[in-house]
C-alpha cells in the first residue's frame, strides 16, 4: 500500500487555502451497489478544506492536522485511526505528504 501507483484526483481550486497541494488516489474495491468505497488516498503539502463523507481511515504515512468545524483538532500520523462523518466540514493542513487507506459509507 505504502507503494501503490496513484492516479491524479485534481482539486477544487476553491478548496486550496494555501499552498499548492496534489491529490492523487485509487479506489481498491467499491460495492455493487456502489455505497460502500476502500482504496487509498494522498495529498501533497498544503491547506485544504473539504465537507466530509462518512469515512474510517488510517494514515500510512504522513502528518497533517485536522480541523473538524464545531468539533476537535486532530493531530495525525501513521498508524493513526479516524472517522470523520456525513457533512463535517474540515480543514486539512497537511505538513508531510499524507497517505491514507479508507472506506467511505455513501
Amino acid at each position: 500500500m505504502a507503494d501503490a501507483d496513484l492516479e491524479p484526483e485534481p482539486l477544487d481550486p476553491g478548496q486550496i487555502v494555501s499552498g499548492e497541494p496534489a491529490v492523487t488516489g485509487k479506489v481498491l474495491w467499491e460495492s455493487p451497489d456502489g455505497k460502500q468505497i476502500r482504496g487509498i488516498w494522498q495529498i501533497t503539502p498544503g491547506v485544504v478544506t473539504d465537507t466530509e463523507a462518512n469515512e474510517l481511515f488510517v494514515v500510512v504515512s504522513g502528518r497533517a492536522t485536522i480541523e473538524i468545524e464545531g468539533g476537535p483538532v486532530l493531530e495525525v500520523g501513521p498508524g493513526d485511526a479516524c472517522v470523520l462523518r456525513e457533512g463535517d466540514r474540515t480543514q486539512w493542513t497537511v505538513h508531510e505528504t499524507l497517505r491514507k487507506a479508507y472506506h467511505i459509507s455513501l
